[in-house]
């Protein structure tokens, strides 16, 4: 066996001219004995002439026509000695060793002998030189649509005995929360931006101090958005924004049978012509997206006849109206730990004489896959909103739900 070989530390063994194969992870998986300068010498191919050449007319011997080879072999032998001596130096630094990497799994069959009552087990040869053409393609679709569902229902109970010195009533209370995306892939289509959400969300809550109803309803919203552009700039996008949300049941004041909302009433639709800028974080944990609708329309809607036209900004004896204006939308995402995600939409409408923006906030804490706890927190502004008792903060409405429960999301891989 050689001496240990004596290398300098400072030097780049990756300056060294070897193919990029050798700068992967390093990897041992044999000790190889080196006894020459080439492990693998090559015999010189002698010259040989018929008559001896005077030695006046003697010329330097060429060298051999091989000789290139000696000096790669040389150069590969000596590469191959300063990775093994390193790894031997650093086995730390070894990410891999054959020796203990975990044997392919085999295969057995059954062999069932009637007449002699026996089973035999054999294993299966594998013919290595097959094993590739035995691999099935890998079958790679395209993904032209980006899919994604998330769904919860999350629940709040309180129980208080009939003698409990505070009094009380006991109350049980659901929220039920639906959301499905679908949107252009950008990987595949980056000139065009194209998104729709369906949203619906229903809260119902036990009603001990209602005389006529057992439940009430805190909540019933149904939501369709939807996002088309072409790309202008570098994130920016010309855009058209369309939104429409109303409600699915019947809603009715406590202890009343007067209606305060039933289907398309109120309902709103807003189309909006103007820019959207679009921008995703490298590693998906923030999102950021604006629609600004100089040219925008919104009309609002109250089909049933039970309901006050001017409860809702509308004129007496109107089912409609139409506003013509502008609008803007702000939607952004934070992932704050692997188990907290923050959501803010923020949506604002003006017809230039009045204003409506709502300003939504869901906080997720996650406990695991199935288990979520939300905070929901939507701040609303309607400056025809009527007066109340409350004169200062009419036009301003608040809602806060805290909840626990199950939770289920899906999107597309």
């Amino acid at each position: 066996m050689v001496p240990p070989l004596e290398v300098d530390t400072t030097i780049d063994v990756s300056s060294l001219m070897f193919p990029a194969y050798y700068y992967g992870p390093v990897v041992y998986d044999h000790y190889i004995i080196f006894d020459s300068v080439a492990q693998f010498p090559v015999p010189e191919l002698k010259i040989s002439t018929k008559e001896p050449v005077p030695d006046s007319l003697q010329v330097p011997k060429p060298e051999p026509v091989t000789a290139w080879v000696d000096d790669r072999l040389a150069a590969a032998t000596k590469f191959w000695e300063m990775r093994q001596r390193y790894m031997i130096n650093h086995p730390d630094q070894v990410r891999y060793n054959t020796l203990f990497l975990p044997e392919p799994p085999k295969e057995y069959r059954a062999i069932v002998d009637p007449t002699k009552y026996t089973i035999t087990i054999e294993e299966i040869a594998v013919d290595k030189k097959n094993a590739m053409d035995q691999v099935p393609d890998a079958v790679i679709q395209r993904r032209n649509w980006i899919k994604s569902f998330a769904g919860s229902v999350q629940f709040s109970q309180a129980y208080i005995s009939p003698n409990w010195y505070q009094g009380g009533n006991n109350n049980l209370n659901m929220l039920i929360n639906l959301l499905y995306s679908v949107k252009l892939n950008p990987a595949f289509y980056p000139n065009l931006l194209f998104e729709n959400t369906i949203q619906y969300k229903l809260g119902l809550n036990s009603a001990p101090d209602d005389s006529i109803r057992n439940y009430s309803i805190s909540e019933d919203l149904f939501q369709v958005n939807s996002k088309f552009g072409v790309k202008a700039a570098k994130r920016w996008f010309y855009s058209v924004t369309a939104q429409f949300k109303t409600q699915l049941l019947h809603n009715y004041k406590s202890n009343s049978r007067d209606l305060t909302a039933a289907i398309l009433s109120p309902g709103e639709l807003n189309v909006g012509l103007g820019m959207t800028y679009n921008y995703a974080s490298p590693s998906g944990k923030f999102t950021f997206d604006a629609s600004i609708s100089p040219l925008s329309y919104n009309l609002k809607t109250l089909i049933n006849s039970k309901m006050d036209p001017e409860s809702y900004g509308l004129d007496p004896g109107h089912k409609t109206l139409s506003q013509y204006g502008s609008s803007a939308e702000l939607k952004m995402m934070v992932k704050i730990s692997r188990e907290v995600t923050w959501n803010s939409r923020l949506f604002f409408f003006t017809d230039y004489s009045s204003a409506q923006g709502d300003w939504e906030n869901t906080f997720d804490f996650a406990l695991n896959r199935w288990i979520s706890t939300k905070l929901y927190v939507h701040l609303r502004y309607d400056s025809t909103t009527p007066y109340t008792v409350d004169t200062r903060w009419h036009k301003w409405q608040l809602k806060e739900i805290l909840s626990f429960g199950f939770s289920y999301t899906y999107a597309t891989p």
